[in-house]
């Protein structure tokens, strides 16, 4: 059984946010330092998904035009032809982290290349910062900002009803905005460029999880969360008439306007005791259906009913799919196909067990059918088949009994749409993934329709520590909710997280420096051991034994030679084993809850860390002294490595602005620190291969330097720093961890708290990737324009072998003609330089045998006019072009 795995790893993962927060920022004083910059190409170590997906919206107007919000990853556009996900707030900056979390989405149906987002990750003190509403006239490629005099939480309770977020159908300069925290209705009048508070609106929601939460998190209104327009009732360039709100409040859920948004009144007649999650209207039928729960939700609630209200009429009738004594749930994801008027869908979100569950009516709710059903119990019957060959670690490595299943259906199941434009296309968001299906009438039919995985592109993740070892797989990573996972090859999704134990989250991992095959990793989990060991380079695991009162995972060194290993768990304090765990001694003379490393050269050498304190062993973690050093941070938000290959190097970085804050060096193993200059402030420290002619180790951090927060790059030692990211790539926060690559100058991987792991190669000559060889033969390239808008459009490439032997690898170079820049492009590395493009291969498609093609596609800027490529060239050889 899975729920209370994922329950508490959401929990866990919430409380990890608070920890691992970015201190609130002042001024950087410390700017006399030489900054250049690079141009870098960023990634995704693809995993597709891995977290919760609250709200998917689809555009009323334009085929093939949807969105995806997550609770703290960002949002992301569909991109129809490679069938993937295109993020879209890659530009939030680490003084805004909480704009990555998304409590709504609004697509305009009046004009689709505007789309809105509602941002702020924690209505508590998690968060420092207040809310905004983004709005973007290119469909999110570019934003400007309003910001809120109140806080907003995609990461909150209740974050997966609404949408909260509206835009008026028939006049689309108007806007409504439901607040949490008692904070009530609000409206634009201006596309979203300014707002203010529907002051007549008679209800801001009464509904909080726990009342007696202390930390906030729990224990706030959970406010205004759904607004519905009735198109009907308004015309072009006029405001809508009617409009449907949706309110926390179990005995008054549901209000209503008829005179666009003049006056309110409580709908009458409606049912009692529950919440409404969604409410959403099909108004060629003229019915208001409504999905209801006893809890906000994501991952509570008990009962629930489902009810359509006529809005003609004013009748309420009960639709709900089974008696309500038969529930154990509640609803929550409701959809309606516009293309068949009477055909819902609705999910059971808070079934965790078996499964969860989804219903389908054809005729306005009067009966239903379930994805799947009991047979003779434990069997059971399904409608649909699963195909996760895409994202295999879906099943989680479970053999299940049944009724249980693996892969499962989902769970937090708060998000279905039916594609308005396609009955057969259907989306639904779970607590890991997107999934999908392109065959859903064969429901209808008797047929099975076929469930996978829509998720490519999204990359959710939240990544608490990354190892790049010097041989073997280029990347493990140390993940909230997934564990982690062991990347062989970048461009491919694992096949599976770490197994063996399988963590909820995974807190710390390290590899021995001198014998790279031995890993470990350490984290949480409901029951069993907190610790697990690989003598294979992370591929297969065992588990360790915990010493007595360990609660979680804190973080865990391995000895240079793999010969032993320190821990310092949360709920003991630090302890030493030999050999792989099966017994543990405590250490002295270092405090509980220190942050542990080992040295890369001496196996006896360990490091500590703790409020201001430096610690070191020299026998093997048995006993440690404190240094006098002086002068470094106080508090704990500090990370430090010790250099590979040279024994006593240490670098740590940290701090707060009230106090200590950057990067400092040690030589003597920590006897002394020298606190760089030029660093105002820095969170995290890693190491890469040395530049071409360079003999000392590339640093990277996530810092602010000269003034400027970001990625940067030092080849001497600190002395200067070039920045790697720029201002369209910087992905909130960045401060949990940070590595290079041993094995190639330039690639840093890069933390973020729900982007996944990204990682960036240099343009500079001798680092990246390996040159591309070049093909022969003939080619023939087609380019075509998939879609145009102001200032934007999609283009598709082809390129196809016409020649007669196969290749291994291939660049294609052309040249804009009118000032074409990419913004995004996939399935492709590319490099622009004025109107010069290069895209070359990638690991997975540079093999193209003889009458074969290859695809890419991209997204671009344009102004004036946007004309196509007049040639192209594979390598030095021209091709046809199409």
């Amino acid at each position: 059984m899975r729920r209370t795995r994922i329950l508490t790893a959401v929990l866990a993962l919430a409380a990890g946010l608070l920890a691992g927060a970015p201190p609130a920022l002042g001024a950087d004083a410390a700017k006399d330092v030489s900054i250049t910059a690079d141009t870098y190409t960023w990634k995704n170590a693809r995993v597709d998904g891995g977290g919760f997906v609250p709200g998917i919206v689809f555009n009323r107007k334009e085929r093939n035009l949807a969105y995806a919000r997550t609770d703290i990853g960002g949002a992301y556009r569909w991109q129809q032809s490679s069938k993937t996900w295109t993020p879209l707030l890659d530009s939030v900056g680490w003084d805004d982290w909480g704009h990555t979390g998304v409590v709504s989405l609004a697509s305009d149906s009046v004009d689709p290349d505007r789309v809105y987002a509602a941002v702020g990750t924690y209505t508590n003190s998690w968060d420092p910062g207040n809310g905004a509403v983004l709005r973007s006239a290119d469909r999110g490629a570019s934003w400007q900002k309003a910001d809120l005099p109140f806080k907003l939480g995609g990461n909150m309770p209740g974050r997966g009803m609404g949408e909260r977020l509206a835009v008026d159908p028939n006049r689309n300069s108007v806007l409504y905005l439901g607040a949490p925290s008692g904070k009530g209705l609000w409206r634009s009048t201006d596309s979203g460029a300014s707002w203010s508070q529907v002051a007549n609106f008679p209800n801001v929601g009464n509904y909080v999880q726990d009342p007696s939460d202390t930390s906030g998190y729990a224990s706030d209104n959970q406010g205004i969360v759904w607004v519905t327009f009735d198109e009907s009732t308004g015309t072009a360039g006029t405001a809508t008439r009617t409009i449907y709100v949706g309110v926390a409040d179990k005995d008054n859920a549901v209000y209503r306007s008829t005179d666009a948004g003049a006056t309110w009144s409580r709908v009458a007649g409606q049912p009692r005791g529950y919440l409404a999650h969604k409410g959403v209207l099909d108004a060629a039928n003229g019915y208001l259906y409504l999905a209801y729960s006893d809890k906000g939700g994501p991952y509570d609630g008990g009962k629930g009913r489902l009810w359509r209200y006529a809005t003609g009429t004013g009748t309420w009738t009960d639709i709900s799919p089974v008696a309500e004594a038969d529930t154990y749930y509640g609803f929550s994801g409701l959809t309606v196909d516009r293309q068949r008027p009477g055909t819902v869908m609705a999910t059971a979100y808070s079934s965790w067990w078996p499964d969860t569950q989804l219903f389908r009516s054809t005729d306005s709710g009067g009966t239903w059918t379930k994805a799947w059903d009991y047979t003779s119990y434990p069997e059971r019957a399904n409608r649909y088949t699963m195909d996760v060959s895409s994202s295999p670690w879906l099943t989680w490595d479970a053999n299940p009994s049944p009724p249980e299943q693996t892969p499962k259906l989902g769970w937090m199941t708060e998000a279905l749409e039916i594609d308005p434009f396609d009955s057969n296309r259907m989306m639904y968001g779970t607590g890991a993934t997107i999934y999908g299906t392109e065959d859903l009438t064969n429901w209808d039919g008797g047929d099975r329709f076929t469930v996978r995985p829509m998720v490519q592109g999204l990359e959710e993740t939240a990544v608490n520590d990354l190892a790049s070892p010097p041989s073997g797989a280029p990347l493990l990573s140390a993940l909230g909710d997934v564990g982690g996972f062991r990347h062989t090859d970048l461009a491919t999704v694992p096949s599976m997280m770490f197994t063996q134990p399988n963590f909820t989250t995974t807190t710390s991992l390290d590899f021995a420096e001198t014998s790279p095959n031995t890993f470990v990793r350490v984290g949480d989990l409901d029951s069993g051991p907190h610790i697990a060991f690989s003598t294979d380079n992370g591929a297969n695991w065992f588990a360790g034994t915990d010493p007595s009162g360990v609660s979680g995972g804190g973080t865990v060194a391995a000895a240079a030679d793999g010969g032993r290993f320190v821990w310092s768990p949360a709920g003991a304090g630090v302890q030493y084993t030999t050999g792989f765990g099966t017994s543990w001694q405590a250490s002295s003379g270092i405090p509980a809850g220190a942050v542990v490393e080992s040295d890369r050269v001496d196996p006896k050498v360990f490091y500590g860390f703790k409020s201001g304190r430096f610690y070191v062993s020299s026998d093997g973690g048995a006993t440690f002294t404190a240094s006098s050093a002086s002068g470094l941070p106080s508090g704990d938000s500090v990370r430090f490595k010790a250099l590979p290959g040279t024994k006593g190097e240490v670098w740590l970085a940290g701090g707060a602005t009230d106090g200590a804050y950057g990067l400092w060096h040690s030589t003597d193993a920590g006897a002394t620190f020298t606190k760089l200059s030029g660093v105002g402030q820095a969170d995290t420290i890693g190491f890469g291969k040395a530049a071409p002619g360079a003999s000392y180790q590339t640093l990277y951090t996530s810092a602010k330097i000269g003034g400027v927060r970001g990625i940067f790059r030092s080849t001497d030692k600190g002395a200067t720093w070039t920045r790697v990211n720029d201002d369209a790539h910087q992905w909130g926060w960045t401060g949990a961890a940070i590595t290079g690559d041993p094995r190639v100058y330039g690639r840093v991987y890069v933390s973020t708290n729900g982007r996944g792991v990204v990682y960036g190669d240099t343009s500079d000559a001798g680092g990246g990737t390996d040159p591309t060889p070049a093909p022969t033969g003939a080619c023939t390239v087609t380019y075509r324009i998939t879609n145009q808008w102001s200032g934007g459009f999609q283009a598709d490439v082809q390129l196809s072998n016409t020649g007669s032997s196969a290749w291994d690898g291939w660049s294609l170079g052309w040249s804009f003609a009118d000032g074409q820049r990419i913004t995004q492009l996939w399935n492709a590395e590319y490099t622009q330089s004025g109107s010069a493009v290069t895209a070359r291969n990638v690991s997975w498609n540079g093999g193209v045998a003889a009458g074969s093609s290859v695809s890419f596609g991209f997204t671009g800027s344009w102004s004036g006019t946007n004309a196509r490529p007049a040639s192209f060239k594979l390598g030095e050889q021209s091709c046809t072009v199409v």
